[in-house]
């Protein structure tokens, strides 16, 4: 099940009480989004994501930016990649990250 999001209010409707988003599928924003919330989905496809913590087998994203820690399981494509925090850690287990151009 792919959930698509258009606007940062229809993503915003997804926050539980734990300040997560969990999608039990695939998720894709189509917009940028600014989220205080952490995202948890197999496959995210996005424009900009700015979040707390993003956990995903695949992200293919333009610009991340995160609190903590983003890490994609299978593959990581993105543009730019960056924490806020001086010890953030964003990390691909299975390859390397590929930076688009």
């Amino acid at each position: 099940m792919t959930v698509i999001i258009n606007t940062q209010e229809e993503l915003e409707a997804l926050i539980d009480k734990n300040n997560n988003i969990i999608i039990d599928g695939d998720l894709t924003i189509n917009c940028s989004i600014s989220i205080e919330a952490n995202i948890n989905a197999c496959n995210i496809d996005a424009i900009n994501i700015y979040a707390n913590n993003i956990d995903a087998n695949n992200i293919d994203v333009h610009n991340i930016s995160y609190d903590t820690f983003c890490i994609a399981h299978q593959s990581l494509k993105c543009k730019t990649i960056k924490g806020r925090r001086e010890n953030a850690l964003h990390a691909c287990l299975d390859q390397p990250i590929e930076y688009i151009k």
